[in-house]
């Protein structure tokens, strides 16, 4: 939706299909959709959920994304916001259908908790995803061997299959990065995610190597900060997601010991994004990241 005219425009979905950015996104963009159709008739959240036999907290669940659509409530609510059109309330319908088909991470939710659920469908529609960590290598950018390492590490009384298969979801997320066109990805890593051993010698090793071979590539930037940057005063691990398409705002996740937390309000956004950037002056170079790669790799 580029032109902000109520009743009129729909979300434009073409880059999607390219994209691959599955039943997240649409979910969401129907509800923002939905949103601006509510807020230009002036109705109430109030309203519009006694219109779907429901609550307000329903019509806020649904305009965030955060609920499955269901096609009779899409199709009240635009009858009460008053579009008649049929070719666009058939091609609003149609996205909701779609937005209600499963991602293919929902066949690991026996090892997914649900409050990571959003986060996987974020991430596979993100155009451009920035990233701090202190203590690990991202999970985008770890190998099978340092990921296993990360998840026994962290469930030690998991059972193997079980971390097998939270391994292979991991490996599974990093396919967005061998796409046709795959989403603009910059990570700062502390230098002592890279110098504190996960695994065996080899196993670091071969994380190490991996990072120098994927900074290597035209879509990824990765920057090191090193001790003798002093300690950033972020808390930890910090992900800032970004989508093509205007109707997506922002997101922030912080991923905390037992739960998510998720911000996408501008003034949520704002410090996040600023600190990010004074990370990104603070770290090395590219260049000089690598090389430092480079010296600890030398050193295991």
């Amino acid at each position: 939706m580029r032109v902000d005219r109520a009743g009129s425009d729909l979300p434009d979905v073409s880059g999607l299909a390219n994209q691959q950015a599955g039943p997240t996104i649409l979910r969401i963009l129907v509800g923002a959709h939905l949103r601006r159709l509510r807020e230009a008739r002036d109705i109430s959240r109030e309203k519009a959920g006694y219109a779907i036999r429901g609550s307000h907290s329903k019509i806020s669940r649904l305009e965030l994304g955060r609920s499955s659509l269901k096609l009779r409530d899409i199709a009240d609510l635009l009858s009460l916001y008053g579009i008649r059109d049929e070719a666009e309330r058939s091609a609003l319908l149609a996205l909701a259908e779609q937005s209600n088909e499963p991602g293919w991470w929902d066949e690991y939710k026996d090892v997914t908790p649900e409050w990571f659920e959003l986060y996987l469908g974020l991430e596979q529609g993100a155009s451009v995803i920035r990233g701090y960590d202190v203590q690990f290598v991202p999970g985008l950018l770890q190998t099978e061997q340092y990921a296993t390492s990360v998840i026994r590490l962290g469930h030690p009384d998991l059972p193997k299959a079980q971390v097998e298969r939270r391994v292979t979801l991991r490996m599974r997320r990093q396919e967005i990065l061998e796409r046709h066109d795959p989403p603009r990805l910059w990570m700062i890593v502390d230098e002592g995610a890279l110098r504190r051993q996960i695994g065996d010698p080899a196993t670091m090793r071969g994380q190490l190597e991996h990072l120098i071979s994927m900074a290597r590539r035209s879509r990824i930037t990765l920057q090191v900060m090193p001790f003798a940057a002093g300690h950033p005063l972020g808390g930890g691990p910090i992900t800032l997601l970004r989508f093509a398409e205007d109707e997506l705002d922002d997101y922030v996740y912080l991923e905390q010991l037992a739960h998510a937390i998720y911000l996408n309000k501008p003034a949520e956004l704002v410090p996040y994004w600023h600190f990010m950037n004074q990370l990104g002056v603070s770290a090395l170079p590219p260049d000089e990241s690598v090389e430092m790669i480079e010296r600890i790799m030398a050193e295991v």
